[in-house]
């Protein structure tokens, strides 16, 4: 049997084993055919069946790339952590744009998940270690509920680990974002509270 012959015989079956187990056509489509190119590159001599190398291929790159995929929100999820994200901010002098670009991401995320108020306190409490009778006179929030508001926002995040879309429309965090970026730069987050605090109030006068 020519190459030919059998990539037309085996293309039909190998992309149905990739669709079954990745559920994504396009994705499908791409497995199996770096599947052929590869098995194109070797000897084939040392194939004593080739139906049977190629479905072990075509399944074996299946898994590696949805663990390669659950590694990426694994490692998407991580932005979240923002007390050690700011660290690496911080040295990095934003000359990395690839690293700001996903503490962007991460920031656009909490605002989309979180209520102003737990966004604030949380970011203030997390990346600026706020203590929480600083929180108490910044939010205007005795302590004790202080606690209560970074706890649930914590639950939130936690609970949306596995939820994770990486297609949703993501807001427009701009200024906000760059208030944040210069309160890291100048080590002084008095005008990135005061964009904070605005925005729990436009979120009280919206409920009103």
């Amino acid at each position: 049997m020519n190459q030919a012959h059998a990539i037309s015989l085996y293309q039909p079956l190998l992309h149905q084993i990739a669709y079954n187990l990745l559920r994504c056509k396009a994705d499908a489509e791409d497995i199996v055919q770096d599947t052929f190119v590869k098995w194109l590159s070797i000897d084939h001599s040392k194939i004593e069946n080739t139906k049977a190398y190629l479905i072990r291929s075509v399944t074996n790159n299946c898994l590696n790339h949805i663990n390669s995929l659950k590694r990426k929100k694994e490692e998407y999820w991580d932005v979240f952590q923002l007390s050690e994200l700011m660290v690496k901010f911080k040295e990095s002098d934003f000359a990395n744009i690839d690293f700001e670009k996903e503490l962007s991401a991460a920031f656009k995320l909490i605002h989309l998940k979180l209520e102003p108020i737990e966004r604030a306190a949380y970011i203030l409490k997390e990346v600026f270690d706020y203590e929480y009778d600083e929180l108490q006179k910044v939010l205007d929030r005795k302590a004790d509920n202080c606690r209560q508001i970074i706890s649930r926002a914590r639950k939130k995040l936690n609970e949306e680990r596995d939820k994770i879309n990486f297609n949703i429309n993501l807001p427009d965090t701009t200024n906000l974002f760059e208030s944040f970026k210069k309160a890291c730069h100048l080590e002084d987050a008095s005008e990135f509270v005061q964009q904070l605090k605005a925005d729990i109030n436009s979120s009280i006068q919206q409920k009103k």
